[in-house]
């Protein structure tokens, strides 16, 4: 199978976009909610996060057009990476590559 995810949420904060090597990069969080009635018959809403990153063009357009609370669908694909913090500390990272995106 192909490493494909596909996401509609809300962004959590205004994206952060840096330039890095003269290519583009936006940094973002993702909320997908869940709504389901649980045993008692109660509904529940849940909300997940997800850190999403994009490069290049698709960067330049999440800086023109996207802010806090923008509702968009993202497919792309999933990552794994690691980094020693400031501390000497490893710390793992799951992130969300964008191919696609859709201002909706």
């Amino acid at each position: 199978m192909k490493n494909r995810v596909q996401l509609i949420g809300h962004v959590g904060q205004d994206p952060e976009v840096k330039s890095i090597n003269d290519k583009k990069v936006a940094n973002l969080t993702l909320a997908t909610n869940e709504h389901y009635t649980n045993a008692k018959g109660e509904k529940v809403e849940q909300t997940e996060w997800h850190k999403i990153t994009a490069w290049g063009k698709t960067a330049e357009l999440i800086e023109k057009y996207v802010v806090k609370g923008k509702e968009i669908a993202i497919e792309g694909k999933l990552s794994h990476r690691s980094y020693d913090d400031k501390d000497g500390n490893k710390r793992y990272v799951t992130e969300i590559l964008v191919n696609e995106l859709l201002l909706l």
